[in-house]
């Protein structure tokens, strides 16, 4: 049993301590890894510095492999059974599949785990990797792109089918910021193009909290919403919110350092390490924790809404025939004046513009570039233009 501990000057609760156990399970189920280490124990917000995350670890460690030997008896253990520990404990077993061919779909987000069973088949099996090595995305979860370390023959599907040459255009100027080696051929068949939507099938978000702020903003007009992978994780964040806002502490695993919602908005705002919570603490300051909690309520299944949110992540492999780019996708800060006086702005990330390049080329017929429209005055957007297939 977990009891509740003290790290640094803050105090884990065991409903903490549980929850980053498990977390620390999953994340050893992704990788090739035989047995369960401190490196998978998932930092904290807070006790992001090396000596409190050590501390943490070599706590939770002992716990976390007592987990794993739970999880070797489905039908009798106490802790919950999932695939991502059905794939783990099967890949333990160095697995032989017997067949003639073997199709990796996705590579460029192949966990190692995967990576590993797929690769041990080449010695029986011919391997076949298919996958867009500018739609690496999940970097942030442990998943790696497979094909570059590949030595099999390349073939590149540079044809869309989905949109046009327009599209085919953004699409191409996004992959040269990611110095992507393929560019798109549009099909001349699809009439799309860019242009302003003012009825969307899809908005498409850069975080999860901007796609609660476009639930809230396309209910508020009436219309039916859905949101993609549903709302649960945005209530528990709310929910979380809440409780700091009356004066309660949070069990919550990204807040629970938190004693108030004022510490929060402080960490927000002035710790670079709280960028990323500013858009929450900004959504639940300006309509209030009840008010997501409502709107998460009011969400409509896909096939019964007029509009889907989506963040780019959880659109990948999707289309919708008229999509809008939501405005929280931030532009790179400003960089060192240029020598004429003007700001440079800061280099494009590759992983910026892969993500930019996967929300772009979800439309089948209208796109209405929105929050990436910086890009039209960024240095290195403009210099970049629209780009011919190579």
């Amino acid at each position: 049993m977990i009891k509740a501990v003290r790290v640094g000057d803050r105090d884990l609760s065991q409903k903490t301590l549980s929850y980053v156990t498990l977390r620390a399970v999953a994340r050893f189920c992704r990788t090739a890894d035989a047995t369960i280490t401190r490196h998978r124990v998932p930092e904290l917000r807070g006790l992001e510095e090396s000596s409190l995350h050590a501390q943490l670890a070599a706590h939770l460690v002992p716990f976390a492999r007592k987990a794993w030997l739970d999880l070797q008896h489905p039908d009798e253990g106490a802790v919950r059974f999932d695939h991502d520990h059905c794939l783990k404990i099967w890949a333990l077993t160095q697995p032989r599949i017997d067949a003639d061919f073997l199709l990796l779909d996705e590579a460029q987000d192949t966990t190692p785990v995967v990576e590993k069973i797929f690769l041990a088949q080449r010695d029986h099996a011919q391997p076949v990797m298919v996958g867009d090595s500018a739609q690496a995305i999940y970097h942030w979860r442990g998943a790696k792109d497979v094909m570059a370390g590949f030595d099999g023959t390349q073939l590149a599907l540079s044809s869309s089918f989905r949109f046009g040459p327009r599209l085919a255009e953004e699409a191409n100027r996004w992959l040269h910021l990611a110095d992507a080696p393929v560019r798109l051929t549009g099909a001349d068949t699809v009439p799309a193009e860019p242009g302003p939507v003012t009825r969307p099938d899809a908005v498409l978000c850069g975080t999860n909290v901007g796609a609660m702020a476009q639930v809230m903003e396309l209910l508020s007009d009436g219309h039916r919403v859905a949101l993609a992978g549903g709302g649960d994780s945005l209530r528990a964040l709310a929910l979380a919110a809440r409780d700091l806002k009356e004066g309660r502490r949070t069990t919550h695993p990204e807040l629970v350092l938190f004693t108030t919602w004022g510490d929060l908005q402080d960490y927000a705002a002035c710790d670079p390490a709280g960028r990323d919570l500013r858009p929450l603490a900004d959504l639940v300051d300006t309509h209030g924790a009840d008010a997501v909690l409502a709107a998460v309520a009011h969400l409509a299944p896909e096939d019964q809404s007029e509009a889907t949110v989506s963040t780019a992540h959880k659109a990948i492999g999707r289309e919708w025939a008229q999509v809008k780019i939501a405005d929280d996708f931030i532009p790179p800060s400003d960089g060192p004046p240029h020598r004429t006086g003007q700001a440079t702005g800061r280099r494009i990330d590759d992983k910026e513009a892969c993500l930019a390049y996967v929300a772009v080329t979800r439309t089948r017929h209208r796109l209405d570039i929105g929050g990436l429209a910086w890009i039209n005055e960024h240095t290195e957007g403009a210099s970049a233009g629209p780009q011919p297939p190579r």
